[in-house]
């Protein structure tokens, strides 16, 4: 969480002397949905979410844009590797782990071609009046 907000604050006193910029903060939908399993993750996303809300609130009087994107499961090799191990635990065979999609929305994760069409938009002039939001790509998970 404080790698963001560090990062965040060389970022934007760069961006304020040029009075124009826009960040977009790749969060995390664990936030939105607390789990047991993923406290401290959860926490920090939660945190992020208010600091990217209140900071995007803000910076418009310094030119500034500030968004949030928050992924659901999103199908990187990370997250295969992890399905894999996962796979191999539950039915001794790796190369099943596309049989856990099926409690997903729409039976698969997100491709990371259709989180980055969101951020290249969010960061876009088509989106110049967005500020202070967090946009959930999940399948509709958080709201279920």
């Amino acid at each position: 969480m404080f790698g963001y907000i560090n990062l965040t604050r060389e970022v934007y006193a760069r961006m304020k002397d040029r009075r124009q910029g826009v960040i977009v903060n790749i969060i995390g939908a664990a936030g939105e949905r607390p789990d047991p399993g993923y406290i401290a993750g959860g926490t920090a996303n939660a945190g992020l979410m208010a600091f990217t809300r209140a900071l995007g609130g803000a910076s418009h009087a310094d030119g500034i844009r500030v968004l949030g994107v928050n992924p659901g499961l999103v199908a990187t090799d990370r997250m295969v590797t992890l399905l894999k191990q996962r796979a191999e635990a539950k039915f001794g065979d790796a190369s099943r782990y596309q049989e856990l999609y099926a409690g997903l929305p729409f039976g698969r994760p997100a491709a990371p071609e259709e989180i980055a069409a969101a951020v290249a938009f969010l960061a876009s002039e088509r989106s110049a009046y967005t500020t202070g939001c967090i946009v959930t790509i999940d399948g509709g998970k958080s709201a279920s």
